[in-house]
């Protein structure tokens, strides 16, 4: 199945990869050149821009030239602070470090926020250990609470760091906690839709920056959901052959050939041919 990259998400990867280096503001006109390198067209840039501005994620801003541009929020910053963590950092956790739970309760007249609630937290990587309570790997627990207090829903949840006692093994217990089968197939497509290109890098001397900066681009815009889904549970709680290793070692590959180059085109006045050879 193809891979789908909506323009809305391609600009919270460019400035997640290259937005935060500079104080300042990015252009339209630059944004726009930008996304054309990944195959979105101006109309669908604006009109994502203003999504994303309504969102709270990014702020009108003159560049430093006068043009005029978008920076991100704080919140903004906060975010993809956090993201960092899980993005570039593959290493699995050690069973002794024990867990996070969130636990909430929401009132009948405020109904809406659990569905708000529970959405946020399988999107920060939470499985569902009982109704109304969640877990996830300890080392959530900063960045979750960043996440409640920014949607303003940290007043109807309490946070607890926890260790599995029993009665099922706690393999089995993840098992149940999260669906591993479905997050193995998310690594899968990854893996089949990267692991090519990474391959295909292997084999140059080159590394032109129009071409690093597209692949390194679509391949971080696929991967950065990748840690979320995936909760990164020590080895010894994950099933046989399990490829997230595998994927992460793709990502890195790709970050370690491309990123730099890519930052390059992110100089040029006028947009090479994307042609990757």
């Amino acid at each position: 199945m193809a891979e789908q990259h909506t323009p809305r998400s391609l600009i919270v990867t460019l400035y997640g990869a290259y937005g935060r280096e500079t104080a300042g503001s990015l252009a339209v006109a630059e944004l726009i050149r930008l996304l054309a390198a990944v195959g979105v067209d101006g109309p669908s840039v604006r009109s994502s821009v203003s999504r994303l501005k309504r969102r709270g994620l990014l702020v009108a801003e003159r560049t430093a030239g006068g043009a005029a541009g978008y920076a991100l929020s704080p919140d903004a910053r906060q975010l993809l602070d956090d993201g960092d963590r899980r993005i570039y950092d593959p290493s699995a956790p050690k069973l002794a470090d024990g867990w996070v739970l969130a636990v909430f309760s929401v009132p009948e007249a405020e109904r809406h926020k659990r569905h708000l609630l529970r959405s946020r937290l399988a999107r920060l990587g939470f499985g569902t250990a009982a109704p109304g309570v969640w877990i996830a790997p300890a080392r959530f627990q900063e960045e979750t609470a960043h996440t409640l207090r920014r949607l303003g829903l940290a007043p109807y949840v309490d946070l607890f760091r926890a260790e599995h006692l029993g009665f099922a093994a706690t393999a089995d217990a993840a098992a149940r906690w999260w669906d591993l089968a479905a997050i193995a197939k998310q690594h899968e497509e990854f893996l089949d839709a990267h692991g090519p290109v990474l391959r295909a890098w292997e084999t140059r001397l080159d590394t032109p920056p129009d071409a690093a900066y597209r692949d390194y681009l679509l391949a971080l815009d696929s991967w950065r959901r990748l840690p979320y889904a995936d909760p990164g549970l020590p080895d010894e709680l994950l099933p046989a052959e399990w490829p997230g290793g595998r994927s992460a070692a793709v990502f890195m590959g790709l970050h370690e050939r491309l990123r730099d180059a890519g930052a390059r085109f992110m100089t040029q006045a006028e947009p090479p041919s994307t042609t990757a050879g």
